[in-house]
Formats: structure tokens, sequence, C-alpha cells
């Protein structure tokens, strides 16, 4: 498997939020009465981390998942495994054409409660969408929920693999 970036929300300390990427931390100064914080990092960072919801100030919060390529999940998704894949796109995006054997959970139907589709915190989980931005922000707040494997692989339009409709 190739080189993998780890997202790691770190924590909350005065205001600002603290991430690391690959050993680069970035620092964004949050308003605390914003229901929502967008991260964009550097060529060597994440292209973007969206949390949602509002973080209490000076309340420590940790939530990391995994980024990899679609091309290391396509070798992942050859072989049966103990995964799930989820795509985070609207319901009709999905009915277009989605990753065999991925289930359909809406990014904007991910909120303050566990989705009941993944009742085990503990399972593998690859996230994914059409671009990979509404991958990022659901794999943000699934980890910021307690979900200790999420893996983000990006958005569907890279995808070189088999679609069912």
């Amino acid at each position: 498997m190739k080189k993998q970036t780890r997202i790691i929300i770190a924590g909350i300390v005065v205001g600002m939020i603290v991430v690391a990427a690959v050993g680069i931390k970035q620092h964004v100064t949050v308003d605390p009465d914003e229901t929502s914080i967008a991260i964009i990092g550097g060529a060597d960072g994440p292209t973007s981390i969206f949390l949602a919801g509002k973080l209490p100030g000076g309340e420590k919060q940790v939530a990391e998942y995994t980024m990899i390529t679609m091309e290391e999940a396509r070798e992942i998704f050859q072989e049966k495994g103990d995964y799930l894949i989820v795509d985070v796109r609207r319901a009709d995006e999905f009915a277009e054409g989605h990753i065999p054997g991925a289930i359909n959970i809406a990014n904007e139907d991910i909120v303050s409660a566990e989705p009941a589709e993944l009742p085990d915190k503990d399972q593998v989980i690859y996230v994914y969408c059409r671009s990979g931005n509404r991958s990022k922000q659901a794999s943000a707040k699934l980890a910021a929920m307690g979900y200790t494997n999420i893996v983000e692989f990006g958005g569907i339009l890279d995808w070189t693999g088999e679609v069912e409709k």
C-alpha cells in the first residue's frame, strides 16, 4: 500500500483548531459562534477538512481519519474484507451509479447522531463522494462522532472500476 495521509483534528485551544497532517501543523482561527469550520492545507497537507457542528471553546476534541488514493481503494476492494463502503452523495446521485457494494448515507444526513447504518464504531469504513469534498466532510464528522477506522478515498469521478446502478 502507498503512503497514507492521516488527518488528525487534535483539539481546540482558545478558539484555535490544531490540525496535523503528515507531520505538518496548520492552525486556523475559529469563531466560537460558527457552526462549521473549513481547514485548507497546502500541497503537503490535506486539500480540505470540514468539521460540522459547534465546537465548545476550550473543550478538547480528538478525531482522525485516513486518506488513501482511489487506486489504493480499488486494489483493496478487489478482495472481500470486513469493511463497509459508504457513498455520501445524495440518493439521486447514488442511483445514477455507485461503487459495487456501497451503501448510501448522504453527507447532509450525518449530523449529530451516529447513522443507524453504521452501528460499529470500530468497523473499517471507506468513504467517497463525487469529487472528494463531501467525503472529507463526512469523514471528519464521523471521526468526531467516535468512529475509529474511517478511510477517505476521494470521488467517484476518479473511479476506474466497475459501477453498479
